[in-house]
C-alpha cells in the first residue's frame, strides 16, 4: 500500500473522499423527511377543511348585527320592519301608515339592499314552515317580508342557515322561544337552552 513521506497511507484518504461522494449520511436523510412532512402537513391542512371559511363567518356576523340593528330602530320608531331574502341576497322593508303599503328602507343606508357572496347558499325556515326562495322575486309590488320585525321589538320565529356550495360549513342566525336572536358559527355547538326553531314543526 503506497504511503505518503509522513507514513500516512494515501488509501484512506481516498476511502473516506469516495465514501461521502456515495450519498447522504443518515442524518441529512432524516431532516429531509422531515422537512418533507411538515410541508405536507401544512398542505393537507390548508386544502382539507383545516382553514376556517372567514367570508361565511363575516356574513353570518353581518345579518345578525342587522337583525340587532333593524329591531332596535323598530322600537324607537314604533314602526313595523320586515326581512325579504332570495337565492341571491336579501333587504330590508318598512311599512309605510300613509301608503298603506311596505316599502323599501331607502332613508337608512345600514338596511339597503345586499348580494350573497357568490357560493353561499341561504335557506330559511318561518314560523316552522320552510320558505320556497326564488331569485327571480326581484319586483313585488307589496314588498310583503318574508321575516317580520314589529314595533314592539318582537319579531317572526325562524331559522335562517347559510351554507357553502357543496356541501360545506355552514352558520345559523335563528329566534329562540325569547324571540332572542341567536348565531351560530361553523364549528359551534348551540346550549341545550337555547333550542332553533326546527322545521320539523311544519305541518
Amino acid at each position: 500500500m503506497p504511503t505518503l513521506a509522513t507514513g500516512t497511507s494515501i488509501s484512506n484518504g481516498a476511502g473516506a473522499t469516495a465514501a461521502r461522494a456515495r450519498g447522504f449520511t443518515l442524518i441529512e436523510i432524516m431532516v429531509v423527511v422531515v422537512i418533507i412532512g411538515v410541508v405536507s402537513a401544512a398542505f393537507i391542512l390548508q386544502f382539507s377543511g383545516g382553514r376556517r371559511d372567514e367570508q361565511l363567518e363575516r356574513e353570518a356576523q353581518k345579518l345578525d348585527a342587522l337583525f340587532d340593528y333593524v329591531r332596535e330602530q323598530a322600537e324607537l320608531q314604533t314602526r313595523d320592519y320586515g326581512f325579504r331574502i332570495n337565492e341571491t341576497g336579501y333587504s330590508f322593508v318598512v311599512f309605510d301608515v300613509l301608503a298603506n303599503q311596505w316599502r323599501l328602507v331607502e332613508e337608512d343606508e345600514a338596511l339597503r339592499a345586499r348580494q350573497f357572496p357568490e357560493g353561499l347558499q341561504p335557506m330559511v325556515v318561518v314560523e316552522g314552515r320552510k320558505i320556497v326562495l326564488d331569485e327571480k322575486k326581484k319586483e313585488i309590488e307589496d314588498f310583503a317580508p318574508t321575516i317580520m320585525v314589529f314595533a314592539n321589538g318582537d319579531l317572526s320565529s325562524f331559522e335562517m342557515t347559510l351554507q357553502r356550495e357543496g356541501g360545506g360549513e355552514s352558520a345559523r342566525i335563528y329566534s329562540d322561544e325569547q324571540t332572542n336572536i341567536r348565531l351560530l358559527l361553523p364549528g359551534e355547538i348551540e346550549a341545550e337552552k337555547y333550542p332553533p326553531v326546527r322545521a320539523a314543526r311544519a305541518k
